[in-house]
C-alpha cells in the first residue's frame, strides 16, 4: 500500500535527481526523461546519436547522482561474452585448487553498453538475460544482479561499416529508444563554458539511494490508468501490424512485422512514469503521446518495399497516431 509519505518521498527523490543531472548535462531533455522513465519502469534504453553529444556523460552523471555502481563496456568486434558477464577461474587456497567466479562489468547498477552494435550478435546476446531477468548464468550457476539495474546502450547511426545491427529479439528488450539531438546555439555555448572554464565538469554527489529508486518504482506502478486508455494503447499497437483489421494502408504497404506485446507494456509503464514525473495523479492522453514513439519506433520491422523507399518508422507511427481514435 502506497502512502502519502511514500509518494512525497518519491517525488522529492526525482526532483533532486533532475536537478543534479541538469547541473552537469546541458539540454537533452528528451534523453534525460527517457533514462529516468526507463529507471522507474525497470527497463533499459537505447540512446542513438553521433559521437560527442554527451551520451556517456549522461549515464555517468545518472549513476553518480544515485550513488550507484557504474560500469562501462566498450563494444568491439573482438569482445567475447565472457568479457561482459564474467567467467570461472581457477584459484588456489591452502594448497587446494577450485573454481571461483570472477564477475564481469555487467555486475553493476548502471551499465553503459557503448556502441553496442559494434560487437557480434553472440556477444550482444550476452546482455539479454541480464536485461530481462536481472540474472547472469555461467555454467551451472546463476547469479542475481543487484537492483536497481539499468542498461543504457548507445548506437552511432552514421558509421555503419563493421557493425552488427541488433536482432529484433534483442532490440525488443529495450523499453525505449531515444534519439540524441544536436544542441542549439545557446546550449552549445553553455557546453563549451562548462568544459573549458576553471574546475571543469564535476559529477554530482549522491542525492538518492537504491531504496529511494525502488520505492519510486512502486509508486509509479500504483498510478492508475483508465480502461479506455488501456484499450486505446492496445489499438495503437495492433494498428502497427499489417495483418490487423485496423492497420493503416501505409502500415500494410511498408511493414513486415508490427510491435510486440512488449510495446503495449512499455507504453503503459512509460506513460505512468511520465505522469509521475509531471506530478500527475493518473495517466493522461498526453503521457501516452510523450512516450509513444520512443516505445514503438525500434519495434517496427520494415518490409523490402519500406527499406527500398527509405520509409522511416517515425512517419509510419505518425500515420497510426493520427488515424487510431481515442477510445
Amino acid at each position: 500500500m502506497i502512502t502519502e509519505q511514500d509518494l512525497q518521498r518519491a517525488i522529492t527523490t526525482f526532483e533532486r535527481l533532475r536537478e543534479a543531472i541538469a547541473g552537469v548535462i546541458v539540454g537533452h531533455d528528451t534523453i534525460v526523461r527517457a533514462s529516468l522513465i526507463a529507471l522507474l519502469c525497470r527497463g533499459n534504453v537505447i540512446l542513438e546519436g553521433v559521437p560527442g553529444l554527451g551520451k556517456t556523460l549522461l549515464v555517468r552523471t545518472l549513476a553518480s547522482a544515485m550513488g550507484l555502481k557504474f560500469s562501462r563496456i566498450q563494444f568491439t568486434p573482438d569482445l567475447m561474452p565472457a568479457d561482459i558477464v564474467g567467467t570461472d577461474i581457477i584459484t588456489e587456497e591452502a594448497g587446494h585448487r577450485r573454481f571461483s567466479f570472477s564477475q564481469g562489468p555487467v555486475f553493476a547498477n548502471v551499465v553503459l553498453a557503448d556502441e553496442i552494435n559494434r560487437a557480434t550478435p553472440k556477444t550482444q546476446s550476452a546482455l539479454l538475460e541480464a536485461m530481462e531477468e536481472r540474472t547472469v548464468t555461467v555454467g551451472a550457476n546463476t547469479y542475481a544482479l543487484e537492483e536497481p539495474y539499468i542498461v543504457l546502450a548507445t548506437q552511432n547511426p552514421i558509421e555503419m561499416e563493421g557493425t552488427y545491427p541488433l536482432p529484433e529479439a534483442q532490440i525488443d528488450r529495450f523499453l525505449l529508444k531515444a534519439n540524441v539531438e544536436f544542441p542549439s546555439v545557446d546550449e552549445l555555448v553553455q557546453i563549451t563554458v562548462r568544459n573549458t572554464e576553471a574546475g571543469g565538469i564535476e559529477f554530482p554527489a549522491s542525492v538518492a539511494t537504491a531504496d529511494d529508486i525502488l520505492l519510486a518504482r512502486d509508486v509509479v506502478r500504483a498510478i492508475p490508468i483508465a480502461e479506455g486508455l488501456r484499450e486505446y494503447i492496445a489499438h495503437l499497437v495492433l494498428a502497427t501490424h499489417p495483418t490487423s483489421e485496423i492497420a493503416t494502408p501505409r502500415i500494410r504497404d511498408y511493414v513486415e512485422y508490427g510491435a510486440s506485446p512488449r510495446a503495449a507494456i512499455a507504453l503503459i509503464a512509460g506513460a505512468k512514469a511520465h505522469a509521475f514525473l509531471e506530478g500527475q495523479p493518473n495517466v493522461r492522453h498526453a503521457d501516452i503521446e510523450a512516450v509513444y514513439k520512443m516505445a514503438l519506433a525500434h519495434r517496427l520491422v520494415l518490409n523490402f518495399r519500406g527499406e527500398a523507399e527509405g520509409i522511416g518508422t517515425s512517419e509510419l507511427l505518425d500515420d497510426v497516431w493520427s488515424k487510431v481514435p481515442v477510445v
